[in-house]
């Protein structure tokens, strides 16, 4: 059976990125047994801790999409984040601005294999953990990756999102 063309895309830009996980081995993207919608469902699945998990969340800000790579381990502070990227309005993408800016929908957004690329900030939360897991474009799909790997390869910038 093929994959879901979201995964497709994933494993394509993971392997277009030279992609590495934890270990240094190449990143590939894996399919659980069963869909995960949270990060608390995605931990369990893999045995891993909540905060290990790189929730991926859309938002509009002014109108435009920004990605923000988050620890499943807390909640963003909309109005903090605002401030600090300089926006008026941060707020949670509706599930059609979702899939029309990632292609994927929500619960197996990945942080990369988007049709055009996103502004994409990622929680500093995240570079406690040696090896940590993302969506890979389907709600039942996760790849391993690392801190510095998704600075890399979503061209992401640092930041408090808590």
């Amino acid at each position: 059976m093929q994959p879901h063309p979201n995964v497709r895309a994933v494993q394509s830009a993971l392997d277009d990125a030279a992609a590495r996980d934890g270990s240094g081995a190449p990143s590939a993207v894996r399919l659980l047994p069963d869909a995960v919608h949270t990060a608390a469902a995605a931990a369990e699945a893999l045995g891993v801790g909540v905060g290990q998990i790189a929730n991926s969340l859309v938002f509009e800000a002014d109108g435009a999409p920004v990605l923000v790579l988050t620890s499943g381990a807390h909640r963003v502070d909309t109005a903090g984040l605002a401030a600090s990227i300089g926006v008026t309005r941060l707020r949670r993408a509706t599930p059609e601005f979702v899939r029309e800016h990632t292609g994927q929908v929500i619960g197996g957004v990945a942080p990369l294999g988007h049709p055009r690329p996103l502004r994409t900030l990622v929680d500093t939360a995240l570079q406690r953990y040696a090896e940590i897991w993302a969506a890979g474009g389907v709600p039942r799909a996760v790849f391993p990756t690392t801190y510095a790997e998704l600075l890399r390869v979503t061209a992401g910038a640092p930041a408090e999102v808590a």
